[in-house]
């Protein structure tokens, strides 16, 4: 036999029979003391315990479904482009703070990256929840009449909905003030000397645009200037065309608002192809922080989130429901304003 060569075969699963043998007990009690019910004595449930570990012996995802059992897992659909993973700084270290929180309790996420078809959203939900593939799910970007919501509910599917409070839901959520998040920009900005600001938001179908926008109007009326916004995609090439056509005005902006640090750059690049001096002709702040944003030149002004902290914080959240605990409407840390290098007065 060569060296290192093996005549043992593939290592084979630990079965309920395995550990009926082992301890001379029938396979009805090793499934008694395995699913915590009653019917053998606690000493017989200890042994068939400790020796379940020992033979590294886990349940099987459709035994513990047919059973009726948690899976163990929760799932989260991205109704997104497919290649915005790789370009958006928000969902990586979102996911990070969630797989911290499931890898700490136990638990493992099912990821779904289903492209621009929201509708299919729901259908994903239905056919997880009627396999019993999940637990529960976690809804990102809140849409405007969102279907997601009272299609989980009428299935029973525990959810917990990343926006909100919504009116007439008893989901648990994760709100946002993005009111308040809106005046510390337009108040920075404000003081800084600038009276004609332009705000670069995403999609208006998404709830959080749409309060972003409510936002930066009453603040900039609060203060008495106009704030004029734009609808852009979350998009380098979106935002350079609506750099452009804003650059491109009688009286341009002094200052610009994107929604996003990818729009941002998209927009710093806009800026230095036309000569524009930044931050001495025309100031720039990111909606969202992100180590992009400190790796140009001048480093950009962005609202500051503990992204992965979100993260943690719905995970653990949709455990405690499917534990039983519904813990409500939770209101998230307001936003910090990292001040850097792309604001400043504007010019005279």
């Amino acid at each position: 036999m060569a060296k290192g060569s093996s005549s043992a075969g593939p290592v084979t699963r630990a079965t309920m029979a395995d550990i009926a043998r082992r301890l001379d007990i029938s396979k009805a009690a090793v499934s008694y003391a395995l699913n915590g019910q009653p019917g053998v004595s606690s000493a017989t449930r200890e042994k068939v315990l400790d020796l379940a570990k020992d033979l590294g012996w886990y349940a099987s995802s459709s035994a513990r479904a047919l059973a009726g059992a948690e899976t163990g897992v929760i799932g989260l659909v991205l109704a997104r482009p497919s290649d915005l993973p790789t370009i958006e700084t928000f969902f990586i270290p979102f996911l990070t703070g969630v797989e911290q929180v499931l890898t700490e309790r136990g638990s493992s996420l099912l990821l779904r990256v289903i492209g621009e078809h929201p509708e299919a959203e729901t259908k994903t939900y239905e056919r997880w929840w009627g396999e019993r593939r999940v637990d529960g799910v976690i809804l990102v970007d809140e849409r405007y009449h969102d279907m997601r919501l009272p299609a989980v509910e009428g299935l029973g599917l525990p959810a917990v909905l990343c926006g909100g409070p919504i009116k007439g839901s008893a989901l648990p959520c994760l709100w946002t003030d993005h009111g308040a998040d809106a005046r510390i920009v337009v108040d920075h900005l404000v003081a800084l000397g600038h009276t004609r600001i332009a705000h670069v938001s995403g999609p208006a179908g998404f709830v959080f645009e749409r309060a972003r926008r409510r936002g930066v109007r009453r603040a900039g009326a609060a203060l008495g200037v106009t704030v004029e916004t734009i609808e852009a995609e979350y998009t380098g090439p979106q935002a350079t065309e609506v750099t452009q056509r804003l650059l491109d005005q009688p009286e341009p902006p002094t200052a610009i608002v994107y929604a996003s640090d990818v729009m941002a750059l998209a927009g710093l690049a806009v800026a230095a192809t036309r000569g524009v001096s930044i931050p001495a002709q025309l100031s720039v702040v990111s909606w969202d922080d992100s180590y992009l944003t400190t790796l140009v030149h001048p480093a950009v002004t962005a609202l500051f989130r503990d992204t992965p902290a979100y993260g943690a914080l719905a995970a653990s959240v949709l455990l405690d429901l499917v534990d039983g605990r519904d813990r409500g409407r939770i209101q998230v840390p307001t936003s910090s304003l990292r001040v850097r290098g792309t604001t400043a007065p504007p010019a005279k």
